[in-house]
């Protein structure tokens, strides 16, 4: 079994916002699931992306749609209410996203009140889409909050080292956009895998919006050769069950 810890749903039924004079395809809920049931895969994360900035309408009737297996991870702006994360929790959403490489989110400086607050409401933790070659500056801020993940590897070879200090402090990093990175991902799976065993999350990226490359099913082998069976296991299942708190996924 497969738990995508990275997808998107593009809607046009619902507002799309034009992120540097661009508009991504339709990928709706139908469409992702004939790809994902084809692969295995039983559960995942709706991720709002840059040019969904602010809107939950789309968020809602996806999650309502695929079924208590997905979660959300929602942008929020910083004044989004304690009642309006409340709700979204009862919808399944279970993260806030920081955009930090092509926006449509929360600003940067917003990070830490908008971060402790979603979690002492609710326990969600923050996503941050981010190029790692930032990441230095960012170490002393991530570490003191309780719950982060990075998305794509952290993007850049240069920030490797700064990720991995990150991992060594509880991080975790999605497994998703081998297409995106600029190094071989095979390797710095296991880096990870070897500094803790949890920290890594499978997701397909899938449409894989603006991706150099997109997502095949050859990533999956790879990540599999990569890590072996029990590591990979983890990697594609029980760390992104446990980390988005899916207990009944998880009996």
């Amino acid at each position: 079994m497969i738990f995508d810890a990275h997808l998107h749903v593009i809607d046009p039924r619902f507002p799309l916002v034009e992120n540097h004079g661009w508009l991504p395809e339709p990928f709706p809920v139908r469409e992702y699931m004939s790809q994902a049931t084809s692969l295995g895969i039983c559960g995942g994360a709706v991720v709002s992306g840059s040019f969904q900035a602010f809107d939950q309408t789309y968020l809602e009737d996806a999650l309502a749609r695929l079924g208590p297996g997905y979660v959300g991870v929602t942008q929020l702006p910083a004044d989004a209410s304690d009642a309006e994360v409340l709700r979204l929790h009862a919808a399944g959403v279970r993260a806030v996203r920081f955009n930090l490489r092509r926006g449509g989110s929360a600003e940067l400086a917003d990070l830490e009140p908008l971060a402790r607050r979603v979690h002492d409401l609710a326990g969600w933790h923050v996503e941050l889409y981010v190029d790692s070659t930032a990441l230095p500056e960012l170490v002393p801020r991530l570490r003191a909050l309780p719950r982060v993940s990075i998305d794509h590897l952290g993007l850049s070879r240069a920030g490797l080292p700064a990720l991995l200090r990150l991992v060594e402090h509880g991080v975790r990093v999605k497994a998703t956009g081998f297409g995106r990175v600029d190094f071989e991902v095979a390797p710095v799976l296991r880096q990870i895998a070897a500094i803790a065993p949890d920290a890594l999350m499978f997701g397909t990226d899938l449409p894989c919006t603006r991706a150099p490359r997109p997502f095949t099913a050859a990533d999956i082998d790879l990540l599999r050769d990569a890590l072996g069976p029990e590591l990979a296991r983890q990697a594609l299942w029980d760390n992104a069950v446990a980390w988005y708190r899916l207990p009944a996924l998880a009996a």
